[in-house]
Formats: C-alpha cells, sequence, structure tokens
C-alpha cells in the first residue's frame, strides 16, 4: 500500500497528492489535508488513481457517510455539507481560471437538500450464491465489479421502495439476475412512479410517461429520456435565467424537451432547437401552438442566432460546438445565458467570447448534492 497526503480537490471530484516518488495521484474517498493509505486502481507513468483505504490522519471536515455504497454513487458523503458547497464554489473557479477567463466573485452556491433528491435512478442486479437471491447493486467505481446494496439515500424514498417491491417479485418468482440489464426507476415531484426492467438481448420497453409542474407549467416526458434530475433546484436556476432575458426574441439551443425556454419565455418569440428525435417529440407536446420548435443540431441552425435575440446555452458535458461560439462572437446577440453542468467545457467556451462580451453573473447551484457534479450559470453581455 502507497501513502498519500492530499492537497486538494480537482474538478473531477478526487482529491489529488504527490506519492514519496513524486508521482501525481488521484484519489477517491479522501479529503484536502487528509493523509490516506491507498489502493492504486489505475498507474500510469506520469500519475496514479486510487481509492483511499484507511485514513491515517482524518480532516477536520470529515463525517461518516450515510451510505455503504456512497463511493459508488455519492463519494462526497465523507465531508460535512457547508464544506462541499465551499469546495464546489472554489472548483468553478478554479475552472475558469484554468480557461485563463476572469470571472466576477461568484455568488453563493444554490442549492435545496443535500439527500432524498434525486427522482431517477438505475440500479444493477446481483446474484448472491448464498442466499440465491437477486440484490439492487451498483458497480464499485472504476470496475465493473457489483456491489449489492440495502441502503440508497440520494435518491426520493419512493423509488427505493419501488425498486426493492423489484426485486422481491422477482425474488419470489425465481429469477435470475444474469437474465437482467438494469432496473430504472424514476418518479415526478408527487411521487408517482414508473419502472422498467431491461432484459438482456431484448428492446427496451416502454416506461409510463410521467409529467412534471416546474414554474407553473406542466411538462410530459419519458421517464427513459433526459429530464433534470433535481427540480427544485432547477426551478430556482430557471428563476434566475428568467431575470437576465433581456429581449423579445429569444434563442434556446440544446433545446431538451423544453422546460428552459418555455418556462422563462413562452410569452415572447421563442425557438426551441433539439436534435434528439424523441426529446423534440415531447418538446412539441410541451410547447404552444405559436412556438417555432426545430429539429436540428444547434451548430446547424446559425441563422437563428441575430443580434437583437437573447441565446440560451445548455448543451450536455462535451459543450459547445465551435462553430456556434464563432457565430455567437460574429453575430453578437444581446445576452448570452450559458448554463453549464460541466464548468470545465463552460469556461473553455467563454473564453472566445471575451473578445466582445464581458460576463455579468456566475451562479453555480448544486443540482447533484454529494456528488462532485455542478452546474453552474454564466450570463454574458457585449462590452
Amino acid at each position: 500500500m502507497e501513502e498519500v497526503t492530499l492537497d486538494r480537490l480537482v474538478p473531477g471530484g478526487q482529491g489529488i497528492g504527490a506519492l514519496a516518488s513524486g508521482k501525481k495521484a488521484f484519489v477517491w474517498g479522501a479529503l484536502p489535508g487528509e493523509t490516506v493509505e491507498l489502493q492504486i486502481t489505475k498507474n500510469k507513468s506520469s500519475f496514479c488513481e486510487g481509492i483511499a483505504t484507511k485514513i491515517l490522519i482524518p480532516a477536520k471536515h470529515r463525517v461518516s457517510p450515510r451510505d455503504p455504497c456512497h463511493l459508488a454513487t455519492s463519494p462526497w458523503q465523507i465531508m460535512d455539507y457547508p464544506y462541499e458547497l465551499e469546495q464546489k464554489s472554489l472548483l468553478v473557479t478554479e475552472c475558469f481560471r484554468q480557461a485563463e477567463v476572469q470571472i466576477p466573485e461568484s455568488l453563493p452556491i444554490t442549492d435545496n437538500q443535500d439527500y432524498f433528491y434525486r427522482n431517477k435512478m438505475e440500479y444493477s442486479l446481483y446474484w448472491d450464491n448464498h442466499d440465491n437471491k437477486i440484490h439492487l447493486a451498483f458497480h464499485a467505481r472504476g470496475t465493473h465489479r457489483k456491489i449489492p446494496i440495502d441502503q440508497s439515500s440520494i435518491e426520493r424514498p419512493e423509488i427505493f421502495a419501488e425498486a426493492q417491491n423489484i426485486v422481491a417479485e422477482l425474488n419470489a418468482a425465481q429469477k435470475s439476475a444474469r437474465d437482467y440489464q438494469s432496473l430504472l426507476v424514476r418518479c415526478n415531484q408527487q411521487g408517482i412512479i414508473s419502472s422498467a426492467l431491461f432484459e438482456n438481448h431484448k428492446p427496451r420497453p416502454k416506461m409510463t410517461p410521467l409529467s412534471d409542474t416546474i414554474c407553473g407549467h406542466t411538462y410530459t416526458y419519458s421517464p427513459n429520456g433526459f429530464f433534470q434530475i433535481n427540480l427544485p433546484v432547477y426551478e430556482l436556476a430557471l428563476a434566475s435565467i428568467q431575470q437576465h432575458i433581456s429581449t423579445n426574441k429569444v434563442l434556446d439551443l440544446y433545446a431538451g424537451v423544453g422546460t428552459i425556454g418555455l418556462s422563462v419565455a413562452r410569452d415572447k418569440d421563442l425557438t426551441l432547437v433539439e436534435i434528439d428525435k424523441s426529446a423534440f417529440a415531447e418538446l412539441r407536446k410541451n410547447s404552444d401552438s405559436h412556438i417555432n420548435a426545430v429539429l436540428a443540431k444547434s451548430e446547424e441552425v446559425l441563422d437563428f442566432i441575430t443580434p437583437d435575440a437573447t441565446v440560451i446555452l445548455d448543451p450536455p458535458r462535451a459543450g459547445c460546438d465551435p462553430k456556434l461560439i464563432e457565430k455567437l462572437n460574429t453575430t453578437q446577440p444581446t445576452t448570452i445565458i450559458y448554463l453549464s453542468c460541466n464548468p470545465i467545457t463552460q469556461a473553455r467556451d467563454c473564453q472566445p467570447l471575451l473578445q466582445n462580451y464581458q460576463i455579468k453573473l456566475c451562479q453555480p447551484f448544486n443540482f447533484f448534492p454529494r456528488t462532485p457534479h455542478i452546474e453552474n450559470l454564466i450570463v454574458l453581455t457585449p462590452k
């Protein structure tokens, strides 16, 4: 076993420190200032990755994790919650510093509750040779090995209860775990459940659609498609976005099922752009007849970007296509509102925009408590 003392947390969520050899180590399960024994899981010439197996010198912010499976689902259960919020704000700042983008002092991170917030969870199924039964499971971090669980605290209680009931039914019918790929369970804010077992070598079954009310508007969606995981915090982000809509013409790119544009600019000259056919079908259901909905890649409809528009961006983790960033720079719409689940690519995309824009707002949101994931809102206005 190697020993390492951690210096800080990095944007990926691990702690980083140096081994006695000088090699950098990225470590799960350890906090800044801690000295730990390290089990190496990946060893490269210039760095290694691993998991802390023993805490030799604990940090003052360490707490006992609620769930034994926390490293698989929510590795930041090991720190007190105020410290998590502090670290996430620091990591947002670090992402922009590395991209050489100066931001105004970010506002305090906005959140709601730290446990029982997820409205969707996908479980693996584990066969126990001792009791000859199926158990709910997650994959151990960085491996394909399954960990059986009897407790999980980041999803809503209705979801875990439904998953346990389904497993009990499988065991009563003497089913085998090897026949199933996973179990997906989702619920809406009212606690209504939609679930499905995904069987190996068979098409995925259709799931019962759900609906939720966001900012006073009702949206339908497929439980197996993209829809926000933490709706109370999402509504807080939407309220902030709405404050910065500065024009009657609004373009919502990477629109998904339409929840951003339709929540903040339904009464305006709104265009929604989405490439995924399933999400686009839900978008059309959720839209009023006067809303312009376009099935296309965002970087393929650049003519919709005009100087008199407010442009909303909510891209996937990979960020925006360079052609889109170039078009924003040359056309210079009145306001750019950029919500991102990956501040690293968000900072990268913002860097070239600083030729013509200034960052008016940096506001992180804790959509995913007890995990390293950060949602961040940037508002850019012309210089």
